[in-house]
């Protein structure tokens, strides 16, 4: 026993230590992250437009704590100081009685303007004018800008994006106190205090950051979308949406007044808005099969639309909380959770003549089985009710016509594939011209492109764009000058994955590129519109931002270009793009590897690589980015990598069609690859020791490299992988593997191949995760441990999805990766 112990023991300690290492290196990888974005000066700047939008300055920071005012010709480009900052600032703390340092003037919004005028800006919550002539400032009645309060749905909506530092004012108008919250990502409200009524307070904010503003029953009553100035928010009570509506959408009033829809009793009925008696329109509605809106009444107001749908039973799954914060004993958790091949409620539309006071027969071979029905609208002249059908399984797509005095349907468009159509990332339906036209995204082409379609006879009038490339995002149409703002990838002699942007007249003429540089970009418009800014970025490239014409795109001048040498110093170093060859010889597959800040090329370091390989996008970073999980990783001493394979989003359809009932291949046959590629001339690279690890869609594939390539993956870490289809939600799922649930389910399930693991592997499952269900990853554990593999399995407890991004779940997954190869 004694012998056995002085052999253990060394072993043990040496574990402990391997485990203190790998905290005190998570700490220090912390550490070094929150501080990354302040080593890197002028990445960003802060607009300030006249309100004639002929004058233009922004703030940009030169160093810590430090910035300076720029004012630039928009004719010229030409750039110069805003004013004398050794004078603006000695006169203003003079004025104000506070300490002003030359190049760190707290101006919280400034008035662009010409030489010739006086600087208006706002400074510790006051107005000022800094007469450059007599060297002095005084108080100047400057208020805020008054910003449009949006409906809470309108705000929600907005995407909550990160601009300069800037300030907003809420003044309570309303007689109750009210709840200020933060939205922060698309859904999650963060409280930031209360406001009582008549009072105001001012916070400090982003431009783009949105803002809701509740009463004290916690229902919101208007939102806010903080602009690039000091703004101020004045709440007087609840905010309605003025959401655009289809033509024919008259709510439940009909456009002439008269009528209102109503649903009793799950069946429709109309009244009179000027007294009489009901008119019911159906009596066979229940409570199994009902009527429902929206409703959509024709132009005319003599017919209207209604929904028909029949109840089904809805898949519920059940979770054990094991140790609830607020009891002692365990708590069942229930989620509605539908699942691949679910049957699931189908809304039909059905018709109604109003003067007749019947229900039209509605001929529905052509919408039998829908997925979703959109995008409904009236011809002009009141004579068909139109919308998009989306089948069940994602192959056919069609716009219809229904007749609205027969209630026969006709197909305006098709459009099938033998794989999917990627409604859920590329879809794009606009009417246009009064209704007579519309816009259609297709990947017809194999690229991803916009169609003008006559509504009425169905006929493709012009294609809008084509290429190899892809059209990502309509903008904006601007319908007096015929004109589309379009987000493009994949443009000629670009990274095929940098987002450009394009204007082109709906006609299909007049392409006008807005970016040209090497990079992806962001845009900001001027007020007037008549000229923008442009931010572009590589990962390997710190941001730089252009001044550019709208009208033609031309560059009218380099604003500033990003200085991040002080983080480069302290031994970080920025990610290397890397492309090769994939699976067929011929294709590009673009990736990065991201090294340790303590690289030392005289070492071999494990490869690690992080995946996610969800078919609805691509992964790989494109943009600038001083930090990331990636980083945290590469921090323990490994490389990591990250790849977009085919099966991937945004490339082709060839290349996208490889996902189809194939989720297993995750692109292993291009990732294994590119890694060998990149190894062959970095010797620094020791593929004896690769390891790969992701979460949810990422976790399904970490596992299925170890089961699939486990003679390359060595080790792996899998997070709340969807590992068998059939356990997933429905919608992600039957997007890529199709309806009906068919073999191909099992044959692409990491439960089906469990008994083939090679290597190291570790499992880890939050056991209240509510987006993949976690008995996905409890049955992989059974079938292994039925096969007799020996692994780690990690339940996190009171987890949600994606645990292994919590603190004990990075520390647990960076410990096994470091037990693994060393």
């Amino acid at each position: 026993m004694a012998s056995r112990l002085r052999f253990l023991l060394p072993a043990l300690l040496s574990l402990s230590a391997a485990a203190d290492e790998v905290r005190d290196t998570i700490e220090r990888a912390e550490r070094f992250g929150r501080k990354s974005g302040s080593l890197v000066y002028r990445d960003d700047i802060r607009p300030f437009w006249s309100a004639a939008g002929d004058a233009f300055a922004y703030q940009v920071e030169t160093g810590p704590e430090k910035h300076r005012y720029v004012a630039v010709n928009l004719q010229s480009g030409e750039k110069s100081p805003a004013f004398d900052h050794g004078r603006l600032a000695t006169a203003l703390a003079a004025a104000a009685g506070r300490e002003v340092k030359e190049d760190a003037i707290p101006i919280e919004s400034l008035q662009a303007s010409t030489a010739a005028s006086p600087v208006v800006f706002r400074a510790f919550g006051k107005g000022w004018r800094f007469d450059a002539g007599k060297g002095s400032v005084e108080p100047f009645d400057a208020p805020p800008t008054a910003t449009t309060l949006l409906s809470p749905g309108e705000a929600m909506e907005s995407r909550n994006r990160n601009g300069g530092a800037t300030s907003l004012t809420v003044e309570n108008a309303t007689q109750e106190t009210i709840e200020l919250l933060w939205v922060a990502g698309r859904q999650e409200r963060r409280p930031y205090g209360k406001l009582p009524p008549g009072q105001s307070t001012t916070l400090s904010t982003y431009a783009g950051h949105v803002w809701l503003f509740a009463d004290a029953k916690g229902q919101a009553l208007a939102g806010v979308v903080a602009g690039e100035g000091s703004s101020t928010a004045r709440v007087t009570g609840r905010v309605e949406g003025r959401a655009r509506r289809p033509r024919g959408h008259g709510g439940d009033l009909s456009p002439d007044g008269a009528w209102r829809a109503v649903i009793r009793n799950h069946n429709l009925s109309i009244e009179p808005t000027r007294g009489g008696e009901a008119v019911t329109l159906t009596t066979d509605g229940s409570a199994e099969d009902y009527f429902r809106g929206p409703f959509f009444w024709s132009p005319d107001s003599r017919k209207l639309a209604a929904y028909r749908e029949k109840r089904v039973e809805t898949r519920q799954i059940h979770i054990v909380q094991t140790s609830p914060k607020d009891q002692l004993q365990p708590k069942l958790i229930t989620h509605n959770y539908p699942k691949p091949g679910d049957p699931l409620p189908q809304a039909k539309p059905r018709l109604f003549d109003v003067a007749g006071r019947r229900a039209l027969p509605v001929d529905e071979a052509l919408f039998a089985n829908p997925w979703e029905i959109r995008n409904e609208s009236w011809s002009a002249d009141s004579s068909e009710f139109r919308f998009v059908y989306n089948q069940r399984g994602h192959q056919v797509m069609r716009v219809i016509g229904l007749r609205a005095d027969s209630g026969s349907a006709r197909t305006i468009l098709e459009e099938s594939r033998k794989t999917f159509i990627d409604y859920s990332q590329k879809y794009h339906f606009q009417l246009l011209e009064n209704g007579s036209r519309f816009l259609w995204a297709s990947e017809r082409s194999g690229y991803n492109h916009l169609y003008r379609f006559d509504a009425n006879s169905g006929q493709l009038v012009n294609p809008v764009t084509s290429g190899e490339w892809n059209v990502k995002e309509v903008l904006r149409f601007d319908q007096e000058n015929g004109t589309l703002l379009l987000k493009v990838v994949g443009l000629p002699g670009s990274d095929p994955y940098h987002e450009h942007f394009i204007r082109v007249n709906v006609d299909g003429g007049g392409l006008t590129r807005l970016t040209d540089a090497d990079g992806t970009h962001t845009l900001r418009f001027s007020p007037k519109g008549d000229t923008y800014l442009a931010t572009w970025s590589r990962v390997d490239q710190a941001p730089v931002t252009e001044l550019r014409r709208t009208s033609d795109g031309r560059k009218i001048a380099e604003l500033e270009r990003a200085d991040d040498s002080a983080l480069i110093a302290t031994g970080w170093s920025r990610p290397e793009r890397f492309v090769a060859k994939g699976r067929d010889g011929r294709t590009d597959i673009h990736g990065i590897l991201v090294k340790p800040t303590k690289f030392d090329p005289a070492r071999r370091y494990p490869v690690i690589e992080d995946i996610y390989a969800g078919p609805h996008d691509h992964f790989v970073p494109k943009s600038y980015l001083t930090w990331s999980g990636m980083n945290a990783m590469a921090e323990h001493g490994f490389i990591v990598v990250m790849i977009d394979g085919m099966g991937t989003n945004w490339r082709n359809k060839t290349f996208h069609d490889v996902c189809w009932k194939n989720l297993m291949d995750a692109g292993f046959p291009d990732r294994i690859p590119w890694i060998k590629a990149a190894a062959a001339t970095r010797p620094w690279m020791d593929l004896s020791r690769v390891g790969i690890f992701g979460g949810s869609a990422g976790g399904q594939s970490a596992l299925a490299a170890m089961l699939t390539h486990g003679d390359f993956y060595k080790a792996a870490v899998a997070d709340c992988g969807c590992h068998d289809n059939r356990m997933d939600k429905v919608w992600w799922n039957e997007a890529w593997m199709g309806w009906p649930v068919d073999e191909s389910y099992a044959r692409n399930s990491n439960v089906t191949h469990a008994a083939k693991l090679q290597g190291r592997l570790m499992l880890v499952v939050g056991e209240l995760d509510s987006n993949v269900d976690p008995a996905s990853t409890y049955q992989v554990v059974n079938a292994l441990q039925q096969a007799g593999k020996s692994f780690d399995f990690v339940p996190v407890i009171n987890g949600g999805h994606g645990s292994a991004e919590s603190e004990y779940g990075r520390f647990r997954r960076a410990e096994f990766f470091v037990r693994s190869f060393r």
